[in-house]
């Protein structure tokens, strides 16, 4: 039998397999999401989230070194105020929660790039993520909230700002008050390809952000489209997104090769805390092994064409990265 072509010889070693590699990966490239709340000496598991946890900002130095120990370098902040209202107002607040952990992580972390969510969601008493016009997020009067949170974090310290509300418009909105404010040099990473999920649930447990009626398909997208997805890519390049990301990740691969031929920016994917409550569970009963498949779902996202990739198992997967498993 005469064969020329033989895939398996680039199979044979380690070394090999290593050295024709297509797929490369870094730890520069993950991001951790990190919540902070109110109050002192807390370090708060999540129940639907098993091994992340709420810090208060006096604790959260904790969990930044063992990122940073893990060969971890960017964060991604989501604030748990005390209290909530109408307007949101504490995810503007000169001394809201975000406020004062960019303050805190500046100081005593100035090695760590700190990525901030602005959204509403998390401090709205209704638990949408803007304005409300009767039962309705109003799109236009929402904009300008977000603008002024996206400041509010860049005069914190916050290294990029990434709006994760769904709202038309708020990219450019966000975009022209930095630069008006001189914040020029401050990245925008949007959620542009956010889809209304399933896979949200555990993260709205972790931030106490459930809308208290309703839903918020009428703002994030609906699972089925496609071409709707590349197209609010399209869109916030135009406004001046310097980053694009796409959300879920898990099932949502697709999403991230069609946005990749289509932009010209790096593209980001969160893999969400469904994904890891899911892999936790079946893990914890025996019916995965979690190394491996929490390898090979990061592998796949970078396969797919992801440059940056937000996840709870950041420190691990820079493990595995350390120790040749990925990578």
């Amino acid at each position: 039998m005469e064969m020329r072509k033989r895939p398996r010889r680039l199979r044979g070693s380690e070394t090999l397999r290593k050295m024709v590699r297509e797929t490369r990966m870094d730890k520069a490239s993950l991001v951790y999401p990190m919540f902070v709340m109110e109050g002192e000496n807390i370090k708060e598991e999540i129940p639907s989230m098993e091994g992340q946890y709420r810090y208060s900002i006096d604790r959260m130095g904790e969990c930044l070194q063992e990122l940073l120990d893990a060969g971890v370098t960017s964060v991604m902040l989501f604030g748990i105020p005390k209290e909530k209202d109408e307007v949101g107002s504490q995810a503007y607040a000169e001394n809201g929660i975000v406020q004062r952990a960019l303050g805190y992580a500046k100081e005593h972390f100035p090695q760590m790039y700190l990525i901030t969510d602005v959204c509403m969601c998390e401090y709205t008493s209704h638990g949408h993520c803007g304005v409300l016009c009767d039962h309705d997020v109003e799109n236009d009067a929402t904009l300008k909230l977000l603008a002024k949170t996206a400041l509010s974090h860049a005069k914190a310290g916050a290294d990029m700002v990434a709006p994760s509300d769904m709202m038309d418009g708020r990219v450019l909105a966000i975009r022209e008050t930095l630069d008006e404010a001189g914040y020029t040099n401050i990245p925008i990473m949007s959620y542009a390809v956010k889809y209304a999920s399933a896979f949200y649930g555990p993260f709205r447990d972790a931030a106490g952000s459930a809308p208290s009626f309703g839903d918020r398909k009428t703002y994030q997208m609906d699972f089925h489209n496609s071409v709707e997805g590349v197209k609010e890519a399209v869109l916030d390049e135009e406004e001046g997104a310097d980053i694009i990301m796409v959300k879920p990740a898990l099932s949502y691969l697709d999403m991230v090769v069609k946005v990749k031929e289509t932009v010209h920016t790096p593209i980001a994917a969160y893999s969400v805390s469904g994904e890891y409550a899911m892999v936790k569970a079946a893990a914890k009963m025996g019916w995965v092994d979690e190394e491996r498949i929490v390898g090979e779902m990061a592998v796949a996202a970078y396969r797919a064409g992801v440059d940056i990739y937000i996840t709870y198992y950041a420190k691990e997967i820079a493990r595995l990265m350390e120790e040749g498993k990925i990578g």
